[in-house]
Formats: C-alpha cells, structure tokens, sequence
C-alpha cells in the first residue's frame, strides 16, 4: 500500500485509509507504536505493556552497550 505525507497543521502526517484502520482495529484518536527495523518502520497498535518492556530493554542496552558490543563481534 502507498501512502503519502501530507501537512497536517504545522506538522507532516500519512492518512491511514478506513479499510487499514478497520483491518488494524483502530479508531481515530487511537496511539500506534512505532518500531524500526533494519528494512523500514512497524506501526501497531499502542500497547503500554510493550511500551514498558521496551523502555527496560533500552535501558539495560544502554547501560551493557560495552558488553553487547563484544558479544556482537563473535
């Protein structure tokens, strides 16, 4: 699917097509979650759980980025 950013006020946003938000069971006013990965961005459903588990996992990857690092390299 193709979308394109528009200007939203002072600020750029992509309309989501009715027929996504019905397939993702969302409503205007809902939160999505965005996640990089190495090929693009993941949009899903605002979840505070995850929210919550990922803040954790970035910290401990901050905090052991020495100790990640070498573990990567082998």
């Amino acid at each position: 699917m193709k979308l394109r950013v528009t200007t939203v006020g002072n600020s750029a946003g992509v309309v989501l097509p009715k027929e996504l938000l019905a397939r993702l069971r969302l409503e205007k006013g809902d939160t999505l979650y965005v996640t990089e990965l190495p090929d693009g961005i993941k949009l899903q459903p605002y979840d505070p759980t995850f929210a919550e588990q990922m803040a954790v996992a970035e910290a401990v990857m901050r905090r052991r980025r020495t100790l990640l690092h070498k573990l990567s390299e082998n």
